[in-house]
């Protein structure tokens, strides 16, 4: 466990000393509605396309590609699909995208005719539960020769490794993303409030930041996972003498894990804030976007988010708005910080059509080359390993990096639970802020859904 940890907290090292983004200007879409349209114009504008990764195999026929717009945007999706169409000209690539998609593609997965290829983010979509739902192609004995198309092994070039269940792979890491809380450094410097640095100190602030007439604290009601991931599951950790284990007990449905002290540690600390009134009580009605433009209008000094938030929000930052950003605010004073890491993967049916086509696309991004586009066209880390240090990266990037290379922070490696369980611990999450329950009728409730999902 010790050296897992200190494995994916290496990666995360590499891959942020060396990280160089460049802010993407917006998060460009497709208006939320989805596309099948061939990417054979796009192939004409690429430039730089590396080769195949076999010269020998010539792709044909159709092959369809599934990626969910969102934070991250869709200029990096746009470019490797335009070169890897570039580099395989006869073959017909359809793209089905938009920030809908998930939605939109659910009837032809659950009916049997799922696109070729997909990237797993965004609601709806939860990798285990595609799993244990047969949806995924078993990746394990292709994952241990594939290389990319610079000749690495990719299960090498990976900051962090692909998730097992029961000891197989289907999915890989394509994101790599820390969970954490953002507040304006510019404001506090001109209120002369202190940045946190554990909970006594967040408290400590946060009365100072209500006294002068700031909500503290923002999150978003309708999507429950931010405040989980970027609060709760942290302080569960920091509870447990700094020990993640008890979540991937958590993710694998272990009663006694959700009945820990170190949970209900963690939801106490919830309750003190709602009770000292630094939640702001928008937040249980509220979407990301809502929570974050409140965030943007400093009508909010903190708020629990993730690394793709500036890149989100780029068209509505004000000028002179400056990220702050730490890893997690739950540790007691001197504790150390908790770094709650997620990605986002890339995965291919098992009903795929044109398998030979969706392996050699996830030999083609997983190159160097693709890391350092990524990091410039999606303002987030890559879990690529790559030298893109050619560029500036942004300031609340910086702060995640010093974090994730600190030697005494603890990096939680990416985590999945099952669906039910997840949806249940937001619910409860969600009702516990806004005092319809206590903290064990929370673990009550999770804990029934845990029974249930387990028989």
């Amino acid at each position: 466990m010790i050296m897992k940890k200190k494995i994916a907290a290496l990666g995360i090292a590499v891959i942020l000393a060396a990280v160089s983004l460049v802010g993407c200007g917006s998060n460009s879409n497709n208006g939320g509605a989805a596309t099948n349209a061939p990417t054979k114009e796009p192939a004409a504008e690429a430039t730089d396309a590396p080769a195949a990764t076999d010269t020998t195999v010539k792709l044909t026929g159709d092959f369809e590609i599934q990626y969910f717009v969102g934070g991250y945007g869709d200029k990096w999706w746009k470019k490797v699909i335009a070169d890897f169409q570039a580099a395989n000209p006869e073959l017909n690539i359809k793209e089905s995208a938009g920030p809908k998609i998930n939605d939109q593609n659910r009837p032809r997965w659950i009916g049997g005719n799922p696109p070729d290829f997909v990237y797993i983010d965004g609601p709806v979509l939860n990798d285990r539960q595609m799993v244990e739902d047969g949806q995924l192609e078993d990746l394990t004995d292709w994952l241990k020769d594939a290389k990319n198309v610079d000749g690495d092994l990719i299960s090498d070039i990976l900051a962090q490794p692909a998730q097992q269940f029961d000891g197989k792979v289907y999915n890989i890491p394509l994101v790599l993303n820390s969970w954490g809380v953002f507040w304006n450094k510019a404001l506090f410097k001109e209120k002369g409030w202190a940045e946190p640095t554990d909970f006594p100190s967040f408290l400590a602030v946060s009365e100072k930041i209500k006294a002068d007439g700031i909500t503290p604290f923002i999150h978003t009601g309708k999507y429950p996972y931010y405040i989980n991931g970027s609060f709760l599951y942290p302080a569960i950790v920091s509870a447990n003498n700094n020990d993640f284990s008890i979540l991937q007990d958590m993710a694998a449905n272990k009663v006694e894990a959700f009945e820990s002290p170190a949970v209900l540690a963690a939801l106490n600390k919830i309750v003190e804030m709602r009770d000292k009134d630094y939640i702001d009580k928008a937040s249980i009605q509220i979407n990301h976007t809502d929570s974050q433009m409140l965030f943007l209008q400093n009508k909010d000094a903190f708020i629990v988010n993730g690394l793709w938030l500036p890149n989100e929000m780029a068209k509505d930052v004000p000028a002179g708005f400056d990220f702050g950003f730490i890893p997690s605010i739950t540790q007691e004073a001197g504790g150390k910080v908790v770094a709650n890491t997620s990605t986002a993967t890339v995965a291919i049916a098992k009903k795929a059509k044109n398998k030979e086509a969706a392996k050699a696309f996830l030999q083609f991004i997983f190159s160097k080359d693709q890391a350092s586009q990524w990091a410039e066209l999606s303002g987030a880390p890559s879990n690529i390993k790559g030298d893109i240090s050619s560029s500036n990266a942004p300031s609340h990037v910086k702060d995640a990096a010093k974090y994730l290379t600190d030697p005494n922070t603890v990096v939680i490696p990416t985590i999945t639970y099952n669906a039910d369980v997840d949806k249940a611990m937001m619910d409860a999450t969600d009702a516990l802020t806004i005092s319809k329950i206590t903290p064990e009728e929370w673990v009550k409730r999770v804990t029934d859904v845990v029974k249930k999902v387990s028989k």
